[in-house]
C-alpha cells in the first residue's frame, strides 16, 4: 500500500459555510481521510490536509478543485496572503510505501485532470517539466496579476489546462514535495517593515537558513514572519525560531506567539523537545501515545 497526503491551499478563509462546502467535497470520496484544517481570515485562505491512496486522492483532488472554482470567485477576493487561484496550490507528499517520484506521477495525474475542467495548472516541485518552475514562489511570483502579465510567455505556458486565466478561477500549482512545515511567528510590533526585514534576513534566497521560504505579513494588526521550512534535516522549527527571535530583536522587537499551519511531523516535535529539554536521548518510544501506537512507526516517518 503506497501512502500519500494531499496538502492543499484554497482562497478563502472567512465564509465558514463555503469552507464546509469545500471540504465536503473531499470528505465524500472513499478512502480518503481528512486530517486537518486551517483557516485563516487574514490570510483569507484555508489550508487542508488529507491523506489516501493514489486513486481515491485523486478523486478528491479533482473534486476539490470543482467545489472551489464553484464557490470562489477570485475576482473579488482580498487578503494578507499571495495568490493566484481558487483552488491556490496543491502539493502531493510521499507516505508509507511511496516515494517522491510517485508523488510526482501522481501530481501530473491530477493537474491533466483538473486542467481538462478549464484551470491552468502549472507542475511544479519533483514534477515540474522545466528548472524555472520547479520553485513555488517562481510560479507565484506577483500572484494572480504578475501571471496574468506573463502567461502569454512562451516559458509559461500551463502544463494543462487553457492558456488564459479566468479572473473567477484564476490558475493552480500541482507539485509533489517532501514534508513541509508551515510555521509563523507574530512579533510584539504593529510594524510590517519589521517583519519583512527579519524574512529577508533567514530566509534562504537571501542568503539565509538553509530551506527556509519567508514572508513578512501584516495579520491582524500584528507583524508576522510568516515561513516554509522545507528541509527540516539542515533547518529544524526550533532553529528557524531562534533564528526569527534573533533578528528580530536586533531590530528592537521579539516573538509574541507562533502559529502552526497544518500538521507538524513527530520528528519535528521531538527535535525540538531535544533541545528545549537538553535531552538527546529522548526518542519516539518514549512518548506515552507513541508506545500505545499499533503499527510500525516508520510508516509515517515517527521519530
Amino acid at each position: 500500500m503506497k501512502l500519500f497526503e494531499a496538502v492543499p491551499n484554497f482562497s478563502e478563509g472567512r465564509d465558514g459555510a463555503k469552507i464546509e462546502r469545500i471540504i465536503a467535497s473531499v470528505r465524500a470520496v472513499s478512502g480518503v481521510r481528512v486530517l486537518d484544517l486551517h483557516s485563516d481570515p487574514d490570510h483569507n485562505r484555508s489550508v487542508l490536509t488529507f491523506v489516501g491512496e493514489s486513486e481515491p486522492l485523486l478523486e478528491g483532488s479533482v473534486a476539490l478543485a470543482r467545489a472551489c472554482a464553484s464557490e470562489i470567485d477570485l475576482s473579488s477576493q482580498s487578503g494578507a496572503h499571495p495568490r493566484m487561484g481558487s483552488l491556490d496550490v496543491l502539493p502531493f507528499v510521499p507516505l508509507g510505501g511511496a516515494t517522491l517520484e510517485d508523488a510526482a506521477r501522481l501530481a501530473r495525474r491530477a493537474g491533466e485532470g483538473i486542467g481538462a475542467s478549464g484551470v491552468p495548472v502549472y507542475l511544479y516541485g519533483a514534477a515540474a517539466t522545466a528548472p524555472h518552475r520547479r520553485d513555488l514562489p517562481d510560479l507565484r511570483r506577483g500572484g494572480y496579476e504578475g501571471l496574468a502579465a506573463r502567461i502569454q510567455d512562451p516559458d509559461w505556458k500551463p502544463d494543462y489546462g487553457p492558456d488564459e486565466l479566468d479572473a473567477r478561477r484564476g490558475a493552480l500549482a500541482v507539485g509533489a514535495r517532501p514534508p513541509l512545515v508551515a510555521f509563523n511567528a507574530f512579533l510584539d510590533t504593529a510594524d510590517v517593515e519589521v517583519a519583512k526585514a527579519v524574512a529577508a534576513e533567514v530566509s534562504e534566497r537571501d542568503g539565509g537558513l538553509p530551506g527556509v521560504r519567508a514572508l513578512g505579513l501584516e495579520v491582524g494588526r500584528r507583524a508576522q514572519v510568516s515561513m516554509n521550512l522545507t528541509d527540516l534535516d539542515r533547518t529544524p522549527v526550533h532553529v528557524a525560531l531562534e533564528a526569527v527571535r534573533a533578528s528580530a530583536a536586533r531590530r528592537g522587537a521579539r516573538v509574541e506567539s507562533t502559529e502552526l499551519v497544518g500538521l507538524l511531523p513527530l520528528a519535528a516535535v521531538l527535535g525540538a523537545a531535544r533541545q528545549q529539554l537538553a535531552l538527546p536521548e529522548l526518542e519516539a518510544e518514549r512518548v506515552l501515545e507513541v508506545a500505545l501506537w499499533d503499527g510500525p512507526a516508520s510508516a509515517f516517518g515517527r521519530g
